[in-house]
């Protein structure tokens, strides 16, 4: 059996080991395919029966193309670069790594909150600039401090990463709310069940956590801003697309929203076009809530796992049944 990773340099770039996967055949590593070329991604995969892919696209033209393709294993959760349904129609299963990064984003997603709250690695920088040896008083902050004891956080998808934010919110103190189409008893012991607007109306802080829908593309956007609270922080490393960017950036401009912290964007890697990166009070990371390595590490164990139960005869984890 051949078989082909197509980009794994995210996923891998050298602290892990893809020799578990040579355990059934010849492998072939790419740290990165192009992902505009579909004549690159059907020469890289040749034929290979079992692809692995993590961002690289995976269209007809390739599945028809690359006839001896058996397989194609996701290096992550979401599926949407594969056609999932034409492989369906080919006989062809689509597996992805369903949970792996749950702890990782939910402290993501505080990290941010701390950011914005205590902003330190400004303070840090100052202090190495050579700020405070210099400055009259014992202490300075050049940002508002904010303690989050008491205050409401509203997280908008209450799932496995969700209730684990919510978790560490409840921790520091903070009252926290959620709105989901699917309230469950694990989540009710965290939080308290509200309308979206409700939700939108009593929090101090309001996180992303849902995936992406057509319901919910462009949930963060101008209508809803206007009934949050002013000052409101907002938060999102689930997908970029869930905002609206430039009615954020204006709400973020004029004050009507303090701070966003962001890990994800509508275009990735970021265009320099993007309103957010001019906008006040924005902190924007590198889509790395998911990249610990113990999280990595997950998803590289499920792949081994997939690729097993595949070889056994009973796929797991398929997202085309």
């Amino acid at each position: 059996m051949k078989i082909v990773v197509l980009d794994g340099y995210t996923e891998n770039p050298g602290d892990l080991s893809w020799d578990a996967l040579k355990e059934f055949g010849e492998l072939v590593v790419y740290d990165r395919t192009p992902v505009d070329n579909d004549e690159e991604i059907i020469s890289r995969i040749g034929d290979a029966e079992v692809v692995y892919t993590n961002k690289t696209p995976i269209n007809k033209h390739v599945i028809d193309t690359c006839k001896n393709m058996k397989m194609i294993s996701l290096l992550a959760t979401g599926y949407n670069v594969v056609d999932y349904q034409y492989a369906k129609k080919k006989g062809i299963p689509v597996t992805n790594v369903p949970t792996y990064g749950t702890a990782s984003v939910g402290q993501f997603a505080m990290a941010l909150l701390l950011e914005i709250c205590h902003h330190i690695g400004h303070h840090n920088e100052t202090v190495h600039e050579g700020k405070w040896q210099n400055h009259e008083d014992w202490c300075y902050w050049d940002y508002p401090l904010i303690e989050l004891d008491n205050k409401t956080m509203g997280i908008i998808g209450f799932g496995k990463i969700g209730q684990t934010t919510g978790k560490l919110a409840k921790a520091m103190g903070m009252h926290v709310l959620a709105y989901d189409s699917y309230p469950n008893e694990t989540g009710k012991a965290i939080a308290e069940y509200v309308s979206l607007d409700e939700l939108l109306e009593k929090s101090d802080v309001i996180a992303l956590h849902c995936p992406l829908f057509p319901e919910t593309e462009g949930i963060i956007n101008k209508e809803n801003i206007a009934k949050m609270k002013d000052g409101v922080i907002i938060l999102n490393n689930a997908r970029g697309p869930l905002v609206v960017e430039q009615d954020l950036a204006d709400a973020l401009n004029s004050g009507k929203v303090y701070a966003a912290g962001l890990d994800v964007v509508s275009t990735e890697p970021i265009k320099g076009d993007n309103p957010l990166l001019k906008a006040k009070n924005c902190i924007i990371t590198p889509h790395i809530s998911w990249a610990p390595k113990e999280s990595r590490q997950r998803i590289m164990d499920c792949a081994y796992e997939n690729l097993k139960a595949y070889v056994e005869g009973n796929p797991q984890n398929v997202v085309n049944k």
